[in-house]
């Protein structure tokens, strides 16, 4: 939930937002801007893990599920995850995730750079690698879009597959954008035209999956 940022984009352009999290930190950051925000009407949350969807006390029906930078990433169990999806939505409601894969074209070319740890630890992931951010440590876990179509293909129907950072350097690439400008804004034009094509669309940092409940 990344402390509510987006459930709290989409109840400010006027959606019904159900936010959930394992984290009882994190829920309490989103009911600070609940009330901040006068969010109460648009607005709720639950503490609940994605790994147990089906436990939630709102089960809805939603018109949609979004997940958003790689937090699906810190479960080895996503088929557990993907399974809880078609008794959450409505006919015709969406899903949208935000994924990290098993490739990164950019993280493979770290090789060159001599970081052979950072380049291949996609390659070796089947049982997780250890990630850590502000100093907290998690394993993270790594999924193709195709194993997210498997899992959801008697329920959903694939709309769009687009890469995130295929031709713009992800944020690890350090002052990119500042040291670069106009070579940055390039290659941002280049990946808006390109990254919903093939071999762009897997090749990225992260992925964007959209699906559409049958």
């Amino acid at each position: 939930m990344s402390t509510g940022e987006d459930a709290l984009f989409f109840a400010q352009k006027g959606f019904k937002v159900h936010a959930t999290d394992i984290s009882k930190g994190m829920q309490q950051q989103l009911r600070e801007k609940i009330v901040k925000y006068d969010m109460q009407h648009a607005l709720s949350n639950e503490l609940c893990s994605y790994t147990q969807l089906e436990q939630l006390n709102n089960k809805g029906p939603y018109d949609l599920i979004f997940s958003n930078f790689a937090g699906l990433n810190c479960t080895g169990e996503l088929e557990n995850v993907l399974s809880s999806f078609a008794g959450l939505l409505n006919p015709g409601g969406t899903v949208t995730l935000v994924v990290l894969p098993k490739f990164c074209l950019w993280e493979t070319l770290l090789v060159f750079k001599g970081k052979f740890k950072t380049a291949f630890r996609r390659f070796f992931s089947s049982n997780g690698r250890k990630a850590h951010v502000e100093g907290v440590y998690f394993d993270c876990f790594y999924y193709n879009p195709s194993y997210i179509k498997k899992r959801l293909k008697s329920d959903f129907k694939v709309l769009d597959v687009e890469g995130l950072c295929t031709i713009v350097p992800p944020s690890y690439i350090e002052g990119f954008a500042e040291k670069h400008p106009r070579a940055y804004k390039t290659l941002a034009r280049w990946e808006n035209r390109l990254k919903a094509t093939w071999p762009f669309k897997y090749v990225g940092d992260y992925y964007i999956i959209s699906l559409r409940k049958m």
